[in-house]
């Protein structure tokens, strides 16, 4: 069998992607089983010339990690599901509603998805401090739970759903309610889906508000509790990334797990205007 030139190519461009995105997962797990030492050494180690188990076991006891991870897990939850149906209105609105102002309001939010979210920082603090909220589990929640990105890519993929099929609903009874959720709910799953692996990833990975709106360990989640390992003597680098695999772990088997959901939902649904 032949293979072409560009076969070739397209190949060895895929292979290097793919080596330059797997390199620094295997440096992670490598030096967490490495002594301080070997970790900082030149030249460097490809592989621990020997395996230290204890850098393990001392990076879980290093920081009460099981509480971090417990406030991880509702954070991300939460987020998750509040992003979820709050995006799930509002795209049913955008995509088969008719209101004053529809396109412009559109329009306006659509404007927000090009302003960096470091801007909104002060201003989200400001407003969550007068309402006596930091430090609390609504700090973490509160501002996430609507993203118009999310909105953008399920109105794209209501948008594939024909009018007549909502008009025939109508007119057969149904409320708007009922056809959100019998008809275009299941239709977009894929969307869905693709939405929802986002913003849990997102959520389980968020280091800079978790770090600002909370003061207490009770309340810290784990990217924040990897500080721990950075004191001013040093950073402990094996017990370090071995920290940083139990907090990466969770999030990569479930994007392994649901990752062709992604490329479905926002390459076919968020392309049709």
């Amino acid at each position: 069998m032949k293979i072409s030139v560009n076969k070739i190519f397209i190949y060895l461009v895929l292979s290097i992607g793919a080596f330059s995105m797997l390199l620094p997962f295997y440096w992670m797990i490598t030096t967490a089983f490495k002594t301080g030492f070997e970790s900082l050494q030149t030249p460097i180690t490809w592989w621990p010339k020997k395996l230290i188990w204890q850098n393990w076991s001392h990076a879980w006891q290093a920081a009460p990690f099981l509480q971090y991870l417990i406030n991880s897990v509702i954070v991300a939850l939460a987020t998750t599901v509040g992003q979820i149906f709050t995006a799930i209105l509002a795209a049913f609105a955008f995509s088969k509603l008719n209101f004053s102002g529809k396109k412009v309001l559109f329009g306006l939010l659509l404007m927000t998805m090009m302003v960096p979210i470091e801007i909104l920082i002060i201003p989200n603090f400001v407003t969550l401090s007068q309402m006596k909220l930091i430090n609390t589990y609504g700090a973490l929640i509160i501002p996430w739970l609507g993203s118009f990105f999310a909105v953008f890519t399920l109105r794209q993929s209501f948008n594939m759903i024909p009018e007549q099929l909502y008009f025939a609903a109508r007119l057969d009874g149904a409320s708007d309610w009922l056809f959100l959720w019998q008809i275009l709910v299941p239709n977009a799953k894929s969307s869905i889906t693709a939405i929802l692996l986002l913003q849990m990833i997102g959520s389980w990975n968020s280091f800079m508000w978790p770090l600002i709106v909370t003061n207490t360990e009770n309340l810290r989640t784990l990217p924040v509790g990897l500080q721990a390992f950075s004191t001013d003597s040093g950073v402990n680098y094996p017990e370090l990334m071995a920290a940083s695999t139990f907090v990466i772990l969770p999030m990569a088997l479930l994007y392994v797990c649901f990752n062709k959901y992604v490329v479905i939902g926002i390459s076919n649904n968020g392309l049709k205007g």
